[in-house]
């Protein structure tokens, strides 16, 4: 009859307990809890490293959502002829070696502005301080073709213009915090065609393909 009674108060003080104690809910799901997200303007430097040499350039991206931004982004590099072969001779008057490439005629400028879309991958498995993503842009390009008989400075106002669309597709990661510096990796490939071809070599058919292949490191800011 005595451990009845106990177990009767235990009981009373548990029940007690539980009502006095607010329901809650379990509201989790695994969608992330984007309410109050503030979506980020970010822009920056590129800088570009290809086969075809260096190259500088600028961007802006602007998110959408979570996992999709749109960019703008505008490059300045150069493009070289896969037959043209380069050779180095000594100076001895400046005491310095320059280069040449025989049966070149023109120096080639590429100058793409693109528009795109980037859209980040694997969100909710990856933390944030390492966010790969995949994107691709279009654009108008201006390829600046300048004689290559004329130093390269000189010869910038002997050039001729020529114009074209063009585009890219790549894959890269962001690395750190989005909120404040933005320092990022890109491989791209650009596809530049110019369907008449402009003279390269005295040599040869003319060179129709501007695009390639490009390592494009993103330094910037977001707010």
């Amino acid at each position: 009859m005595r451990i009845l009674t106990i177990l009767v108060v235990l009981t009373g003080i548990t029940c007690c307990d539980t009502v006095a104690q607010p329901l809650v809910f379990s509201t989790q799901t695994d969608e992330p809890d984007t309410a109050g997200t503030k979506f980020l303007h970010s822009w920056g430097l590129d800088f570009l490293i290809s086969t075809g040499g260096f190259g500088l350039g600028g961007f802006y991206r602007q998110q959408f959502s979570k996992d999709v931004s749109g960019s703008a982004t505008i490059s300045i590099s150069e493009s070289k002829d896969d037959r043209e072969v380069e050779y180095y001779a000594y100076n001895p008057y400046s005491n310095s070696y320059t280069s040449y490439s025989p049966g070149k005629v023109n120096r080639f400028l590429v100058i793409p502005l693109m528009v795109g879309v980037e859209h980040r991958l694997f969100s909710n498995q990856i933390l944030d301080n390492f966010r790969p993503y995949v994107n691709a842009a279009v654009g108008p390009t201006l390829i600046y073709a300048t004689p290559y008989s004329e130093e390269f400075f000189n010869a910038l106002g002997k050039g001729h213009p020529y114009y074209t669309v063009g585009g890219y597709v790549g894959l890269g990661s962001f690395f750190g915090s989005d909120r404040s510096t933005l320092f990022g990796i890109n491989v791209r490939y650009y596809f530049v065609p110019f369907a008449g071809g402009i003279e390269s070599l005295d040599q040869g058919p003319p060179k129709k393909d501007f695009g390639g292949f490009f390592i494009t490191l993103n330094v910037g800011s977001s707010w």
